[in-house]
């Protein structure tokens, strides 16, 4: 068991790191039905995927608090960095299914912030994400360490951005969601251009990933350049 301790420590000394050091910059994909399927609490998922690997993310609107709570997954939103060294370990990653916030470090701005922070929407133009700052678990090389890419199962809830605009119009209006103090169809539209881009990233990196533009709406795989028709 010594051995294999060694051995994870020097995997994970060699491996974990940056994106800039191993992979291509984000870009938007394609996606297609996924032909198997299964049913959990009323809404199909890929069949592939078990119950407690689900990590559901998206821009604010998407509902993602709605289809946590249909699930019965856990209650309590959890914030991730995915510019932080060993974000794959955070215990807020350890109950699932959960509705995740992603921190995403973006070109001009030093630490990483969620799409709806102020540093983010008071620049104009909105900056990029910096992929090359996104850091990535190492890879499972030996029988005893953990797959960290096959841990988890992102789910982003990506619904068109004028649907998200008009709910959070109406929420705005209640002041139920201090998200919605900066808010234009603008905004909803970037928003969810960054969360596509950002599937598209972790699918090329090996992570489990699917999308899907409402609860009602079936799972769809991103489909590789390589592959596509």
């Amino acid at each position: 068991m010594a051995e294999v301790g060694e051995r994870h420590a020097k995997e994970s000394a060699a491996d974990a790191g940056p994106a800039s050091d191993r992979g291509p910059a984000i870009v938007p994909g394609r996606t297609e039905p996924i032909e198997s399927l299964q049913i959990f609490k009323g809404i199909s998922f890929p069949a592939a995927i078990r119950f407690s690997q689900i990590l559901v993310t998206g821009p604010p609107g998407a509902g993602k608090s709605t289809l946590i709570t249909r699930l019965g997954g856990w209650s309590e939103e959890g914030y991730v960095d995915l510019g932080r060294k060993h974000w794959w370990r955070s215990d807020i990653l350890a109950v699932r299914p959960r509705e995740i916030h992603i921190g995403l470090p973006f070109v001009g701005i030093g630490e990483a912030v969620s799409v709806f922070d102020p540093q983010l929407l008071d620049r104009d133009p909105l900056p990029v994400v910096d992929s090359g700052r996104i850091m990535l678990p190492p890879r499972k090389r030996f029988l005893f360490t953990v797959d960290w890419y096959r841990r988890y199962v992102f789910e982003f809830l990506l619904p068109p951005a004028g649907l998200v605009f008009e709910r959070r119009q109406i929420r705005a209006r209640h002041s139920t969601h201090p998200v919605d103090a900066q808010l234009s169809l603008a905004i909803c539209e970037a928003q969810r251009e960054i969360f596509w881009r950002l599937a598209a990233f972790m699918h090329a990196q090996g992570f489990q990933v699917y999308i899907r533009e409402g609860i009602e709406n079936p799972p769809l795989r991103l489909v590789d350049p390589a592959t596509a028709p």
